[in-house]
């Protein structure tokens, strides 16, 4: 593979990925006939095999037998968007993708700006074979339970808003995350839900308010980050907003991330929790629950 990374979305004859890759064993008879027979199917010789170096993205997603065409038309008329953000482990995020990955859907992954180039040049790599799969196009140096991490989301919000494809959900997973469900079950399950929004969350419970009522600050040394708490209490949430708190993980429509990027109570909560602990586990849940919202 070249030393030098990528600068735009590769070409299918451009160099793609030099690391292991996962071979999909969904249509091996063997596979299909041990699980008939009641026996755990092994891995083919041993192990994952990987893709050879210098291999084009062809070769990448033929070997690695990614789908590339939509399995129903009920997929085909429901894409989903995807946001992924991660800082480490590449084979696992690449194992991820692979299992989330459909080419009616849309993906945008945010690299965390502390992470290795080697990181950083393999996920360019990547998503580069895929013409619905980019990185976000600002990065954030993310500080765990800091604002920082919300920003990542909300860079990858806009850029698929931005995108063609006209995706009904946006979902948000973490690079460490794993589908229980195929494309199809989750597509079945969002349609269920009739345009409402999967943002779990609760009044907050004594052990949290200190949360969002003193500042937390992110500070960076050179090879730490964290908060500071320095016990200045925050004036109350702006437009008279109840707080809840809830998943940083969520399902939710696209006119909801068009509210939350453009109306003006969800732009000044952002600012509020600019200097709040961990604030995607209040900002999503909070504003879907105003009242009257849309």
């Amino acid at each position: 593979m070249p030393d030098r990374v990528l600068a735009k979305r590769a070409s299918p004859e451009q160099p793609c990925g030099d690391q292991p890759a996962p071979l999909s064993q969904n249509h091996d008879p063997r596979v299909c006939g041990a699980l008939l027979a009641g026996q755990a199917p092994g891995m083919q010789g041993g192990g994952l095999r990987p893709v050879a170096r210098g291999s084009s993205c062809t070769t990448y997603v033929s070997h690695s037998r990614y789908i590339t065409r939509a399995l129903s038309s009920e997929e085909a008329a429901f894409p989903l968007a995807y946001i992924i953000t991660l800082h480490k482990e590449f084979e696992t995020f690449e194992r991820l993708f692979r299992a989330v990955y459909m080419p009616q859907n849309v993906y945008c992954v945010h690299v965390d700006g502390k992470a290795p180039a080697t990181l950083w040049q393999a996920v360019r790599q990547l998503v580069g074979c895929f013409p619905n799969a980019f990185l976000a196009s600002h990065t954030e140096r993310v500080v765990y339970g800091g604002a920082s991490r919300l920003r990542a989301d909300l860079h990858c919000m806009r850029d698929l808003l931005a995108s063609a494809v006209p995706w009904r959900y946006l979902l948000n997973i973490c690079g460490q995350d794993f589908p229980l469900k195929t494309n199809r079950e989750i597509v079945r399950q969002l349609k269920g839900f009739r345009g409402k929004n999967v943002t779990p969350g609760v009044l907050p419970p004594p052990h949290v308010t200190a949360r969002t009522q003193f500042m937390h600050r992110e500070w960076e040394g050179s090879n730490i980050s964290g908060l500071v708490t320095p016990q200045v209490r925050k004036a109350p949430p702006p437009h008279n907003l109840t707080i809840y708190f809830g998943s940083a993980y969520i399902a939710v429509t696209r006119p909801f991330v068009e509210f939350v990027l453009r109306d003006q109570r969800a732009i000044d909560l952002l600012v509020w929790s600019q200097d709040t602990y961990s604030p995607d586990e209040h900002f999503w849940v909070t504003l879907n629950r105003i009242p009257g919202r849309l």
